[in-house]
């Protein structure tokens, strides 16, 4: 077993290091060939400082600036919100074209997995039928038809609870025993019914409306979806025409089966869900055929997200996706980074990574147009930081930035597509969204992401209804402590035990198994099926 190391120096500009471990005051450390004391009580994840500070002293890390000193801040003093605060360097465009050498990829190149092929080429993950409304107004249909429809297609086993529940109910009534009910198979052993529901498509503004219409179309024409069942009131903003013009704008030669119906068109609730639940049967039944088959790497879009970010993030979890991400770009594949405030500080190297030119200025147009509504709202992007991600040594938003960019590796950036919008070309790519998890995920799916990769520290259970979600934490304490919710731990790069690069190959092991259908992931298994649309307001 390797030794631990008690700090790291991310980059070798670095004039701040990370605690491994907990540190005592007093401690004297031998790092780099030099004796470090330390000042204080330093718990992992946090920041000590390598050299003393004054106040207005930049503070660098991953080897850009991510803040300045607030107060002085001795050599092996802890960094904190009380001697830190937020900066960073103002980029107006790019200043040069970083280079990039492709990862030897020929342990891959050959590797396939099965997925369900769809007439416009793209490959999904998942062979899903989805449910929606084109208004909230809707939410109580579409949750009727949830409920029968997975009753009697899905058969889902009874869980932990429910079971508990009814022994204590036999108990207090003097019932029989505690005995799970039998569950006849799935009716449908190739293909999933899933269901949305939100609070958008009228009452807002109209922007809102088209904004959902482009994403709902997204979700359709997504490959993990093999046909959708839409529900209508008929009065909202959010018009039928409007999201068929959206999905036309798309992908306008697609046969995707779309089946819409318009309550106030139709009349009563049953005439409209008896039509609805005999058309969508037959529909189903033809989508049930459907097989998976090989399908080459090059055919995965992976969204590269994080949420409860901890201290170790951006030196375990983050980066393993950014060399599994040159890996997949490399094989012709797809990558998509948003969170766009967990961004700012890193803006001039992605800008120097655009291979074409407007792209770069279009990054810097959106970060600035969502940074001004941040700041005209009366907040800013120094605010992105969460008690959880300050907690676990997170301190200022340029540091959470540094750390969520490794994501997204060292490729060339290949597009930079606003929210909404649909990428259908390889390469790393930017999407612009919140920070927000849930935001995040329901915003790359909706882009056209069939899998998402989503790294954690303190742990969160997001998942989305069509696309797989595999959660990876940063830490091996979180992954025992919540193993319910990780997939893959990365807590051996920080005690040493592992490499990065053999952490991404475990990795890409693991996605090729979960894109076949044979290991399915911790949310699917909880069922966790989160979809939060992003009103363009201000949203962190």
């Amino acid at each position: 077993m390797a030794t631990q190391k008690k700090l790291i120096k991310v980059h070798p500009t670095d004039n701040v290091a990370v605690a491994l471990v907990n540190l005592t005051a007093g401690e004297v450390i031998d790092f780099e060939g030099e004796s470090i004391a330390i000042e204080s009580d330093v718990k992992m994840k946090h920041k000590i400082a390598m050299v003393p500070f004054d106040i207005g002293d930049r503070i660098i890390m991953y080897g850009v600036l991510v803040g300045k000193a607030s107060a002085r801040i001795e050599r092996g003093g802890l960094l904190s919100t009380a001697n830190v605060k937020h900066e960073s360097d103002k980029v107006t465009g790019k200043t040069e074209t970083i280079g990039w050498t492709a990862p030897n990829i020929d342990k891959w190149k050959d590797r396939t997995w099965q997925g369900y092929h769809r007439e416009d080429g793209q490959v999904g993950t998942e062979n899903v039928w989805l449910f929606f409304p084109l208004v909230f107004c809707e939410n109580r249909n579409i949750e009727i038809l949830k409920d029968i429809f997975e009753k009697e297609l899905m058969k889902p086993k009874e869980n932990d609870y429910q079971l508990l529940l009814r022994s204590l109910v036999k108990t207090e009534t003097g019932g029989a025993g505690n005995e799970a009910a039998s569950n006849d198979a799935n009716l449908f052993n190739n293909i999933e019914v899933k269901f949305i529901t939100h609070q958008g498509g009228c009452g807002g503004i109209r922007q809102d409306s088209h904004s959902l219409a482009k994403l709902l179309a997204g979700y359709v024409n997504n490959p993990n979806v093999a046909g959708a069942t839409v529900l209508s009131l008929g009065c909202q903003n959010l018009q039928i025409q409007i999201f068929k013009d959206a999905l036309d704008a798309i992908n306008p030669n697609s046969k995707k089966p779309v089946l819409i119906y318009d309550q106030q068109q139709i009349g009563t609730i049953e005439t409209m869900l008896s039509s609805v639940v005999k058309d969508t049967f037959e529909a189903i039944k033809k989508a049930n055929e459907i097989k998976r088959e090989p399908a080459p790497l090059s055919k995965l879009r992976i969204g590269l997200e994080c949420g409860g970010s901890d201290g170790f993030s951006g030196i375990s979890a983050n980066p393993t996706l950014g060399v599994l991400s040159d890996h997949l770009v490399a094989l012709g594949g797809t990558t998509i980074l948003s969170e766009f405030p967990e961004l700012c500080g890193v803006e001039q190297e992605l800008v120097n990574r655009c291979i074409d030119d407007k792209d770069g200025k279009r990054f810097l147009d959106l970060m600035q147009w969502y940074e001004k509504t941040v700041v005209d709202a009366g907040s800013g992007f120094d605010m992105n930081p969460s008690p959880g991600n300050i907690k676990d040594g997170l301190i200022t938003d340029a540091m959470k930035s540094a750390g969520a960019a490794k994501k997204g590796g060292t490729s060339p950036i290949t597009g930079v597509f606003d929210y909404g919008e649909y990428i259908n070309e390889p390469g790393f790519t930017l999407l612009c969204t919140p920070g927000n998890d849930v935001e995040c995920t329901t915003a790359m799916v909706g882009s056209g992401a069939n899998m998402v990769l989503f790294t954690t520290g303190l742990g969160t259970p997001t998942g989305n209804p069509i696309a797989p979600v595999v959660k990876i934490s940063s830490n091996t304490q979180l992954a025992t402590k919540m193993s319910d919710i990780i997939d893959i731990d990365t807590g051996g790069i920080i005690t040493g035990e592992k490499s990065i690069n053999e952490m991404a190959d475990e990795m890409l092991e693991f996605i090729i198994d979960v894109a076949s259908g044979t290991i399915k992931t911790k949310a699917a298994i909880l069922n966790q099926n989160d979809f939060i649309p992003w009103k363009r307001g201000v949203s962190l």
